[in-house]
C-alpha cells in the first residue's frame, strides 16, 4: 500500500470552523484528495475503513447510550445516494435507519417544518441518516420562496433566514444535550462535474430513471444555490454540530473523507461493550457447562 492515511487529519480538513464565513469556491476544493494518495491506494484504504467503522458501530449499538444522526446535504448528482450505499455498507444495517425527505405531505405541512424531522430521529444505539434534511428549509425553500411554509412564516418574511438558522441551531443543541451526536456532511461538487454526471444519466439506459427535467431547471439556479449553501454553512456550523465539506468530484476521495469524519466521531465517543457483573459471569460459567453436556449427549452415538 502507498501513503498511510491520517484519518483524524483528513476529517479536520473538511470541518467548517464555527463562526467562520464560508466561501465555497475559496475555502474548499471540490476535487480534494488525501495528500499523496492515488485512487488505487484510496480504494484499498476504504476496505480498512469499513472494518474499523463496523467494529466501532458494533460497540455503539451494544452500549446504546447515545444516538448518531448523519445529515447529508448536496446539490443534485453530488453523490448522496452513493455515499449511503458505499460508506454505510461498513455498518450493520440492523442498527441504521435512512430517511429521504421529499416534498412535505399534507399532514407534514399542517405542522412546523421541524416536526417531520423530529419524528424520524434515531433511538439510542442507532444511526439515523437524513438524505436531505431540515436544511432544505433554508436551501431549496430559500431559492424557491413560494415553497415557504407554514403560512405564518410566509406572512412574516423579514429576517426569516436568520430566525430559521437560530431555530435549527437551538434544536440541534437540544438534541446534542440529550444524547444525539450530529454529523453534518455537505457534498461539494463542481458545476462541471455535475454536468458530466447529468450527461451520463442521459446517455446510459440504466441511469435514465435518475434524470428529470427539474434537474436542468435547478441547475440553472446554480449561483442561487451556492449562495444559500455558503450562508447555511456559515450560520449553522457549531461546536456541538459542525459541518464538514466533502469534496465530491472524485467519488473514491469523497467516500474516504466521509469515512474519516465518521471514524473520528465514533472514536471520540469511545463506545464500549456493556460491562457484565461478576454474578452474571459466574452464571455464564454454569450455562456453559450445561450446554457442553447437552451437546456431548446429543453427539454421542
Amino acid at each position: 500500500m502507498g501513503a498511510e492515511l491520517d484519518w483524524k487529519k483528513l476529517a479536520e480538513r473538511t470541518r467548517v470552523a464555527p463562526g467562520s464565513t464560508v466561501d465555497l469556491s475559496r475555502d474548499f476544493d471540490t476535487g480534494a484528495k488525501p495528500d499523496g494518495m492515488s485512487k488505487a491506494d484510496g480504494v484499498a484504504q476504504l476496505t480498512e475503513a469499513k472494518q474499523r467503522l463496523f467494529a466501532l458501530q458494533d460497540k455503539f449499538y451494544a452500549q446504546a447510550d447515545r444516538a448518531l444522526l448523519i445529515v447529508l446535504q448536496a446539490i443534485d448528482a453530488a453523490g448522496k445516494d452513493g455515499t449511503i450505499k458505499h460508506v454505510m455498507s461498513g455498518v450493520n444495517p440492523a442498527g441504521v435507519d435512512v430517511h429521504s425527505f421529499k416534498a412535505p405531505s399534507e399532514e407534514e405541512r399542517a405542522h412546523g417544518y421541524l416536526w417531520r424531522h423530529q419524528k424520524a430521529l434515531p433511538q439510542l444505539g442507532r444511526i439515523g441518516i437524513f438524505n436531505r434534511s431540515h436544511y432544505e428549509n433554508v436551501l431549496a425553500v430559500r431559492v424557491h420562496p413560494d415553497w415557504l411554509w407554514p403560512a405564518s412564516a410566509a406572512a412574516n418574511p423579514k429576517g426569516i433566514w436568520k430566525r430559521r438558522y437560530d431555530d435549527i441551531n437551538a434544536w440541534e443543541k437540544y438534541l446534542a444535550d440529550n444524547g444525539t451526536t450530529i454529523v453534518k456532511l455537505f457534498l461539494n461538487v463542481s458545476y462541471e462535474e455535475q454536468g458530466r454526471r447529468f450527461l451520463e444519466r442521459i446517455e446510459r439506459p440504466d441511469k435514465n430513471w435518475k434524470f428529470s427535467e427539474s434537474d436542468m431547471a435547478e441547475r440553472e439556479l446554480w449561483p442561487e444555490y451556492q449562495k444559500a449553501f455558503a450562508e447555511m454553512l456559515s450560520h449553522t456550523s457549531t461546536e456541538y454540530a459542525p459541518w464538514h465539506v466533502i469534496g465530491a468530484d472524485h467519488k473514491w476521495a469523497s467516500h474516504l473523507s466521509t469515512f474519516a469524519v465518521l471514524l473520528d466521531t465514533l472514536t471520540e465517543l469511545d463506545p464500549r461493550y456493556p460491562t457484565v457483573s461478576p454474578e452474571k459471569i459466574a452464571g455464564l460459567g454454569q450455562y456453559k457447562t450445561r450446554l457442553v453436556q447437552q451437546l456431548a449427549a446429543h453427539e454421542s452415538p
